[in-house]
């Protein structure tokens, strides 16, 4: 395998780590292969909705672990909040180090502007008492995800073409179609309107990459997608924008260490234990 290749900007969001649908160990391998200049988490990354002791395997310690080193290496991690990592907005810009926590991010990269934020601003279903309704939901769909992995190992191993039912599911119930056209719209519409010439979100899990003419003006609207179903995220290299989708023959797999559980996520990002932390990694990793 290549060498780390240099990447200028690499866009991640809708992680979900501490779910049973995250692809963490996937996502590790695409970690260890670049090295980034600038890293924007888009919201999402860890799933506190969900979280829970009894489930944050290894792989997704690793996660944030790969992320850390990428720090230590000169890496300027920018963590945008989203709404399953909400009870981070407690901390909303907060600088230390390498890393700055926010709700939102405006990037000026060769005279035009981006305009990036997760998108949860646009969802009613995450707010007040439909917000309720909304994590119960969010069972719901890891169960389907692990349902949808059990059918897609036996596809595979008669060798038939692998399927997604959540996307199925989007795709055929109205609703769900509408809103992430209402949602894309919202997002387009306001980038145009403060002259954005890119806006860029996450939160609806569906990868995009588009240039947008309205009789209003333009913007190029992108979406780095999710690493639950797509395994898809953004870079910028020489300026221009790419959209990636994950293929395991071009990676090597990881091997994946072996962390202390026991550590409480809530605890792990506040900033003096956060500190202690990113401290410890280091000292291991010139030892």
């Amino acid at each position: 395998m290549p060498d780390k290749r240099d990447v200028e900007i690499v866009i991640l969001s809708d992680i979900h780590l501490g779910t049973y649908g995250c692809h963490a160990t996937e996502l590790v391998a695409y970690l260890k292969s670049v090295r980034p200049k600038l890293l924007i988490l888009n919201g999402d990354i860890i799933d506190g909705w969900a979280f829970s002791k009894r489930y944050f395997p290894n792989s997704h310690m690793a996660v944030i672990s790969e992320i850390f080193r990428m720090m230590q290496k000169d890496t300027k991690v920018i963590y945008i909040t989203g709404n399953h990592d909400e009870f981070l907005r407690k901390y909303t810009d907060l600088s230390m180090g390498n890393l700055f926590l926010t709700d939102k991010y405006l990037l000026e990269i060769d005279g035009k502007k981006h305009w990036i934020f997760h998108g949860d601003i646009f969802d009613h279903t995450t707010k007040g008492g439909a917000k309720i309704i909304a994590k119960i939901g969010g069972i719901g769909y890891d169960w389907l995800i692990l349902l949808n992995r059990a059918i897609n190992w036996f596809l595979d191993s008669i060798g038939r073409q692998k399927v997604s039912l959540s996307k199925k599911i989007k795709n055929s119930v109205k609703k769900a179609v509408k809103f992430i056209a209402d949602f894309e719209e919202k997002a387009i519409e306001l980038a145009i309107d403060n002259h954005y010439e890119y806006v860029i979100c996450g939160h609806i899990h569906m990868p995009s990459d588009r240039e947008v003419v309205t009789e209003k003006g333009k913007t190029h609207y992108l979406n780095s997608g999710d690493w639950i179903e797509n395994l898809s995220w953004l870079e910028y290299n020489e300026g221009k924008w790419s959209l990636n989708f994950f293929d395991e023959t071009k990676f090597k797999k990881p091997e994946i260490e072996t962390y202390d559980m026991s550590v409480n996520m809530e605890e792990l990002i506040h900033p003096t234990t956060l500190a202690a932390f990113t401290a410890q990694k280091t000292i291991q990793t010139l030892a």
